[in-house]
Parts: structure tokens; C-alpha cells; sequence
């Protein structure tokens, strides 16, 4: 009886089992996929999209829906990744030695920025495209501003004192014109290299090793090209004391190199004020393309000189060009991105530049020759050298050529004439270079 009764509990079991089984097939077969595995999917969905939008996804396939260029080396995750590592590179030199850190750190830092995949930093509503808009694409204001501060830096005092010296910065500006030669030449014979007239004007200047300069002229005249060429400007003025000797003692003798000048005369601030509105004037009646720097660079100068704004030119030489040096850098650094720096035409740009730095270098040297041979008076040759923009580096390493022939030679002061009349030429040769592409465009 006991069994017969637990016999039946079971097929009542198995029955109610059977029944739900058949009802839960039909309920499969109505809703093709299961509750469970459809949250299944999500999950799945969400993994997969999640690891789509990380930096690793990025080095690895690429942005989505970005354009690779032609001209680039890499695909454009790799491409991002390594131009990171030029990023560090660009630090490490900052950092470790010491090469023109006040920019080329924030403008290394802001490469990393640019090439971090799906951040859009650099992109249109991104933090650096922002501040590279506000400061160099439409006004170009950061490089304005950088003149002011270098004005009131400046003491152009060793140039009215001698002003013949003028002549040395006015030759150094030869590289400017070799460069722009060059590269219109490298279009025309070298396959996978196009550059038109703004190009070359914009990739000449880097002659002048004056950063400030080279980014107003790219930033007007060749914008995809301002990341390659401020980073051949910065990168060949910081290496000034590797580049410049050995041209200096290959265009000199050892007897020129002994050469030693006599003290230069007081300059008063009547007549640093009066030279401040004679450039001027000058500018504004021959070459009016060139007052927004050569006008910043004057008035920067003209509060230091004036001596009644002290708080003024204090602004200008400190905290005003050290903030405007971070942004510009970070703006400088946001255009180096992948698509555009990996490419022939960079290294195109970077031979050009160092060629032009050696021309102008050159020029400055052999122009002080000739003037030892048609006056009495003698100059040392090595101040020619100086005639390049980066100032006082170039001074500095003047002084020590000549110190190492005579230690008791000093050159220092003498070399910052030509000094400062390159920052002044190069700022004309960058007015010039504007006309010359207006009359092109025109």
C-alpha cells in the first residue's frame, strides 16, 4: 500500500515535469532569444564597445572614421604611438640636456596630448585646439606677445654703439632665402615632396633660428606644416653650441679668431628710445608687413627703456611671456600630430632647416671677413656668427670660441650686436617673405 501510494506521487511528478518542459519549449519557441542570454548580449556589447573606445584599441586598428594620408609612414595608430615616443624624446632632451627646455618640454608634452587615440585634445572642442585657435591660427597672437616680452628683454645697446654690426645680422639672414630656394627645388626633383611658395617661405625662415618668428610665418602662410617647422626651429637653435664651432673655425684662421675689439661706449637711454621709433619709422614706411612683430618687439623694448613703467616691463619680460611660452608650446604641440609629421616632407623640412641654420651661421662669418677687408678697423669674424636670431645663446657661444683661442678675449658684448639685429632681420625677412607670397598669390 505504501509503495503503491509513493508510486504514484511520482508520476504525478513526472507528469507536472512533462507538462511544464512542453510549456516552457512552446514559451523558446515564441521568444527566439532567452531572457538570460539576452542580457548576455548587452554585456557582450558593452565589453566589446568599451574596449573599442581605450588607447590600446587605438594604437592597435585606428581611430574609427579617421583618414589615413598618403604622405604618412604609418597607419594611424602606430603612427600615434610613435609620435609619442618623439613627444618623450623631445622631453627627455628638454629635462636631461637642458636643449631650449622652456619650450621644447611643453611643446613635447603637447605632442603626447595630440596622439592619444580618441582623447580629441587636438581636435575641434579639445582643450589645444582651443588654445592653438585663440593664439596662433587667427591673430597669431602668442608669437606677438612673445616679442613684447623679448623687447623688454633686450638691451640694444652694443648695437648703437657699433652699428656697422648690423651688417653681420643682416647676412645671417641668408639661410632664410638659400632654405626657400631649396625647397622649391626639392619639389621639383624629388619624387613624393610638394611644396608651394608658402611652404618654402615658411620652411626658409627657419634660417634665422628665431622660434617666435617661424611660428608666426607657418601660422600664417603653411599651418599643416607650423608642427614640423617650430620643432626644426627649437631643435637647431638649442643645438647652437654643437652646430655653430665647428663652421666658425672652418671659416676662420686662428689669427682672425685672436682678433680683439676695443670696449664699446655708453649707450644712454635717450638714445635706446630714440633707436626704438627709427626702427620704427622705418618699418612703417618700407615694409609695413613686418610692424606687428618688429611693433611688439619695440614696444616690449620702449617700456624697459622708458624706465616710468617699471611694473610694465617687469609683466612683459616675467610672468606675461613665461604663461604665453607654456601655451604656445602646448599650441605648437598639438600639430604634431601623426598624419602630419610622419612624412617626407618633415624630413624635407628638417634637412632644409639645418642646412639653412649652417648658410646663415656661414654668411654672418664670411660678411665679418669682408668688412675686415675694406676697413681699417678690425672685427673678430666669429661675432658674424651671432648674427643668427637665437638670442644670447649664440652670443654665449661666440664668447666661448673666442675665449678658447685667447682666454682673455672677451666677446660677449661685441657679439650682442649682430645678436639683436638678427632678431630684428628675421622679422623683416619675415615681412619680405609675406609680400613676396602675396605678389605669388596675387
Amino acid at each position: 500500500m505504501r509503495h503503491a501510494r509513493i508510486f504514484k506521487n511520482v508520476s504525478t511528478l513526472l507528469m507536472v515535469s512533462a507538462a511544464g518542459l512542453l510549456l516552457g519549449t512552446s514559451a523558446l519557441q515564441a521568444a527566439p532569444v532567452p531572457a538570460q542570454d539576452h542580457g548576455d548580449h548587452h554585456i557582450g556589447t558593452a565589453v566589446t564597445r568599451l574596449f573599442e573606445s581605450t588607447g590600446l584599441y587605438g594604437f592597435v586598428k585606428g581611430e574609427p572614421g579617421a583618414q589615413q594620408t598618403g604622405d604618412s609612414f604609418l597607419p594611424g595608430g602606430v603612427g600615434q604611438f610613435v609620435m609619442i615616443l618623439v613627444g618623450c624624446l623631445l622631453i627627455y632632451l628638454a629635462i636631461v640636456k637642458k636643449f631650449e627646455p622652456l619650450l621644447l618640454l611643453p611643446i613635447g608634452f603637447g605632442g603626447i596630448l595630440a596622439n592619444i587615440p580618441m582623447a580629441g585634445i587636438a581636435h575641434e572642442g579639445g582643450m589645444l585646439k582651443a588654445v592653438y585657435h585663440f593664439g596662433i591660427e587667427t591673430p597669431s597672437l602668442f608669437p606677438l606677445l612673445i616679442f613684447m616680452g623679448v623687447g623688454a628683454m633686450t638691451d640694444f645697446g652694443p648695437l648703437i654703439a657699433n652699428p656697422k654690426t648690423a651688417l653681420l645680422g643682416g647676412a645671417a639672414q641668408l639661410g632664410i632665402f638659400a632654405a626657400l630656394m631649396g625647397a622649391l627645388l626639392l619639389s621639383k626633383w624629388v619624387p613624393g615632396i610638394h611644396f608651394s611658395i608658402n611652404d618654402a617661405a615658411s620652411i626658409g625662415i627657419i634660417g634665422g633660428a628665431d622660434g617666435p618668428t617661424a611660428i608666426f610665418l607657418a601660422g600664417r602662410l603653411a599651418p599643416d606644416l607650423l608642427g614640423s617647422i617650430a620643432v626644426a626651429a627649437y631643435s637647431y637653435m638649442a643645438l647652437v653650441p654643437i652646430i655653430q664651432p665647428p663652421i666658425m673655425k672652418l671659416l676662420t684662421t686662428k689669427k682672425e679668431r685672436q682678433i680683439k675689439m676695443k670696449q664699446l661706449r655708453h649707450v644712454s637711454g635717450t638714445e635706446k628710445i630714440i633707436f626704438c621709433f627709427i626702427v620704427m619709422g622705418l618699418c612703417i614706411l618700407l615694409l609695413p608687413s613686418a610692424t606687428p612683430l618688429i611693433g611688439m618687439l619695440m614696444f616690449g623694448n620702449l617700456i624697459k627703456e622708458s624706465g616710468v613703467v617699471e611694473r610694465l616691463s617687469k609683466t612683459a619680460s616675467n610672468e606675461l611671456i613665461n604663461i604665453v611660452t607654456i601655451l604656445l608650446g602646448l599650441a605648437v604641440g598639438s600639430k604634431l600630430a601623426a598624419e602630419q609629421f610622419l612624412s617626407l616632407r618633415t624630413l624635407g623640412i628638417l634637412t632644409l632647416g639645418l642646412v639653412a641654420f649652417s648658410i646663415g651661421t656661414g654668411g654672418g662669418v664670411l660678411m665679418a671677413r669682408l668688412m675686415n677687408l675694406l676697413s681699417k678697423e678690425k672685427i673678430n669674424p666669429l661675432i658674424g656668427a651671432a648674427g643668427v636670431s637665437a638670442v644670447p645663446m649664440a652670443a654665449r657661444v661666440v664668447n666661448k670660441v673666442g675665449q678658447e683661442e685667447d682666454s682673455h678675449n672677451y666677446l660677449l658684448m661685441h657679439a650682442m650686436g649682430p645678436n639683436v639685429s638678427g632678431v630684428i632681420g628675421s622679422a623683416v625677412a619675415a615681412g619680405v617673405l609675406l609680400e613676396l607670397c602675396r605678389m605669388f598669390a596675387g
